[in-house]
């Protein structure tokens, strides 16, 4: 499927997001346009705006749509990775916990399908960090064919900290999300004890799932994503690097 022409979409009906929700009714079994878009709104959808719609004309302007499209079609062939459509939205103007940080940009997958917010972008390699980080994770949902709703913490500890040494490997260190290096070595091994440790069987529908994921009160910001990215960095300090094994290779095995 590749890059789906969302652009056509905010042309006709940009002020009107609910409308352009009700064309992604197909890809969301039984969900409202209203439901989807609130769902994608917590991922960095935008809200119609005056900064929203000019990043709409910076997205144009620099064809992004095409630019996602020939990135898309390089690691799904180097990857052999599954044919998904791909929807690209401007990116809401706040600094949410999904971002990117500072760099404007945000996204979600799902096993057969992804969203992608953005802004207008220097480098063009921003954005394809954050296609490798949404499309490792498609990859991997699809070759584990494990349920969602079964995924523990440890499940998703590790597979953001997967998805981001994937953007390591290839586009370079420079191209890391803030939240690799948010905290110290004794501040990782620290919260791992107190916060996560006992807690890595928590299924994704349990409410403390998120808030150890992501942060929040007395939880440290991105707790979930800074602790993956530790684990799978230091695993492969050890281990040889296997693209094809880490869509494959089980969460336990990165912390034995």
């Amino acid at each position: 499927m590749g890059v789906i022409r969302t652009d056509r979409w905010l042309d006709e009906e940009f002020d009107k997001p609910i409308k352009i929700c009700e064309k992604l009714r197909p890809y969301f079994k039984g969900q409202s346009a209203n439901e989807i878009y609130h769902e994608l709104l917590n991922f960095g959808m935008y809200r119609p705006s005056r900064s929203s719609r000019k990043n709409v004309q910076m997205m144009l302007e620099k064809k992004v749509w095409e630019q996602v499209d020939r990135l898309y079609s390089k690691y799904k062939s180097k990857w052999n990775g599954p044919d998904i459509p791909i929807f690209l939205f401007p990116v809401a103007q706040t600094g949410d916990f999904f971002m990117r940080e500072k760099k404007s940009k945000a996204g979600v997958s799902y096993p057969d399908k992804m969203f992608l917010f953005l802004s207008y972008y220097e480098d063009p390699k921003e954005m394809e960090a954050l296609l490798v980080h949404e499309y490792h994770h498609v990859c991997r949902m699809n070759r584990l064919a494990k349920k969602i709703d079964d995924y523990t913490l440890l499940d998703s500890i590790i597979i953001e900290g997967l998805a981001e040494y994937a953007v390591l490997k290839n586009c370079g260190r420079t191209y890391l999300a803030n939240w690799c290096t948010l905290y110290s070595e004794d501040e990782i091994s620290t919260f791992w004890t107190r916060f996560l440790k006992t807690q890595l069987d928590t299924k994704k529908s349990e409410r403390e799932h998120d808030e150890l994921l992501f942060g929040g009160g007395s939880v440290p910001k991105l707790l979930g994503y800074a602790v993956g990215y530790h684990l799978i960095r230091k695993f492969y300090e050890n281990h040889q690097y296997s693209t094809r094994l880490s869509f494959t290779k089980p969460a336990s095995s990165y912390i034995e």
